[in-house]
């Protein structure tokens, strides 16, 4: 009975991944990140289904056309994320408790203070930013809306990046699993009653996400708290330090600023295919729905390798990292490869989910033709960009993805619909939004591929392991 209880106090403990197979290490950890990316796709996928039938294609497009501005305020949050991930997993490896929460401290300020100026930014603007959007009439109302009431609740948005970051770096990803299970069952019961018995329309499906996303953040503040065993957070850990917030700033402003090029770059294709009509804009939303469920393996397997990189950077041991690279890889690119094939053959199902119209239907499937081979190479992407994120080097990810989405899909994108104007298509054909995202994931896995193998990234780490007499 005693060995029972252990190894369900086990599943729920921090997880140290300097010991044992690295295979073993990364599928138990990936895969409460992949049904937790998945519950988190939940939140937009239930709200557009909720949307699409009991208000329509027009209130769809608003929540569309206003989520790549969203995404983009909420980079800053990514970037402490990561700062604090890679941190605390390093600092965790190395055995470093007073550094560790000391990290988490500092990066709990940081999100609070960020908070308050984001919320007030994104609700004070929100007009100004759909008008340079260039969103329809039809849908402005909606769509300024939306944002002005996820702004509202954008603190706990933030906390739930930054917390599960934490959780994560410790290597837990069960715990943060649960909460957002939970959020996500409210959040389907909320958009119910908000929209189908209150009638709330676009506002009530805003309101439901907030308030499933706070819960959320709370759960899991209370469970680092808790942890008592790994780290114990006093009153003079939330005093901020000059290394402490430079190194966090450092560590995640690139991977911010990644994020914040990828968003920004949605915005302006954003732009793009709000001028091809609100067919093409529902179209969109229901791709980047089906989009979010296709990355989950890839986005899950990459902070995979961030956390078993870090902690293993971090004790000082090599050898597991260049062995975790490899069964991390192989686990990516298989995952990928039967998500495709499951897409091609049944992603018209998928978007029956969403709307009954045929012709947006078509639009839809069409698109995920394009993307479909993407995705193995995003499997390439993302596992080795985990790796050289855990061991600290942020930078070369950020440039990469500069190189892929700035100067490769942009362009592209503008420069295909102006030459595929017709009389049928007089703004461009909407597949280049398509194709050039397409060729920029090919783009970006060869030069990840190239980074990863020059090694740089191994220098970069900055925990060391303590002595075990300590």
């Amino acid at each position: 009975m005693a060995g029972v209880f252990q190894k369900v106090s086990a599943l729920f403990s921090a997880k140290d991944m300097t010991e044992g197979s690295p295979y073993s290490c990364l599928v138990q950890f990936a895969i409460p990140l992949l049904i937790g990316n998945l519950a988190q796709q939940l939140y937009n996928t239930v709200d557009s289904i909720v949307v699409g039938t009991y208000i329509g294609d027009d209130a769809l497009a608003a929540v569309g056309a206003s989520m790549p501005l969203f995404n983009l305020i909420l980079v800053l949050f990514v970037g402490i994320s990561t700062g604090a991930s890679i941190m605390v997993s390093q600092y965790f490896g190395a055995k470093d408790r007073e550094m560790l929460s000391e990290t988490v401290g500092n990066s709990l300020v940081l999100t609070l203070i960020a908070s308050i100026i984001m919320m007030l930014a994104g609700v004070f603007s929100a007009e100004a930013m759909m008008s340079l959007l260039d969103t329809p009439e039809n849908i402005f109302a909606s769509s300024c809306e939306y944002l002005k009431i996820i702004f509202l609740g954008i603190a706990g948005v933030a906390f739930y990046n930054i917390l599960t970051g934490i959780l994560r770096g410790l290597g837990d990803s069960l715990m943060p699993l649960i909460f957002l299970l939970v959020a996500c069952g409210l959040n389907i019961v909320l958009d119910l009653a908000f929209v189908v018995i209150f009638e709330w329309g676009v506002a009530g499906v805003a309101w439901a996400t907030i308030i499933a996303q706070a819960i959320s953040s709370i759960l899991c503040l209370i469970r680092l708290f808790l942890m008592r065993d790994v780290l114990v957070i006093r009153k003079n850990h939330f005093r901020l330090k000059r290394k402490l917030v430079g190194q966090l700033v450092w560590l995640g402003l690139p991977s911010g600023a990644t994020q914040a090029i990828f968003s920004m770059a949605a915005l302006v294709v954003q732009s793009l295919t709000n001028s091809f009509g609100t067919l093409v804009i529902a179209s969109n939303v229901i791709v980047m729905r089906v989009d979010g469920f296709a990355m989950m393996p890839n986005f899950s397997f990459g902070v995979a390798m961030t956390t078993f990189v870090g902690q293993n950077i971090g004790a000082g041991k090599m050898d597991r990292v260049d062995e975790g690279n490899r069964d991390g890889l192989k686990l990516g690119l298989i995952v990928a490869a039967v998500l495709v094939v499951a897409i091609l053959l049944f992603g018209d199902s998928l978007m029956r989910l969403f709307t009954k119209t045929d012709e947006v239907i078509d639009y839809s499937m069409r698109m995920m033709r394009i993307m479909a081979v993407g995705y193995i190479a995003m499997a390439v992407t993302q596992t080795l960009s985990g790796t050289m994120r855990g061991a600290g080097d942020t930078i070369t990810p950020m440039w990469i993805s500069m190189v892929t989405t700035v100067v490769t899909r942009m362009p592209l994108a503008y420069l295909l619909a102006f030459f595929t104007r017709s009389p049928e298509y007089p703004v461009g054909n909407p597949n280049s939004l398509y194709i050039s995202l397409m060729v920029s994931w090919l783009l970006g896995a060869a030069l990840t591929f190239l980074m990863f193998k020059r090694g740089k990234w191994k220098t970069k780490g900055f925990a060391k392991a303590k002595p075990a007499a300590e």
